[in-house]
């Protein structure tokens, strides 16, 4: 797999499709992950210096507007609302209720005879 230091920095493979933080790329072509909670700011003079809260700096190839809108889209992602998938219904609960057979009525019993 990858490397991933605590300072919220993880090299790894780009096939590898990690959904909690935003993917960018060192000035090497490398990909990278960055946890962007972590980032402080971010620079463009002239490359793109991301400054982390710990003091690390990054150098990456996406401009500071793509890092911010990566930034957008993984907060989104955080908190859109979730699905709620209801269970299948089974072949019986797919039939119209309106279509339901009628019960016959109970014959009448003979009333007893008077006499």
């Amino acid at each position: 797999m990858g490397q991933c230091h605590l300072r919220g920095i993880c090299e790894l493979p780009a096939e590898l499709d990690v959904q909690v933080m935003i993917w960018l790329t060192r000035l090497n072509n490398r990909p990278l992950v960055v946890n962007s909670e972590l980032i402080k700011f971010i620079e463009n003079a002239p490359d793109t210096v991301i400054t982390l809260v710990s003091g690390e700096k990054i150098v990456v190839l996406e401009t500071a507007e793509e890092v911010m809108s990566r930034v957008v889209d993984y907060r989104r992602r955080l908190r859109a609302p979730r699905l709620v998938i209801p269970p299948e219904e089974s072949p019986g609960d797919q039939l119209d209720k309106s279509e339901e057979p009628e019960i016959p009525e109970k014959p009448e019993e003979p009333s007893e005879i008077e006499g």
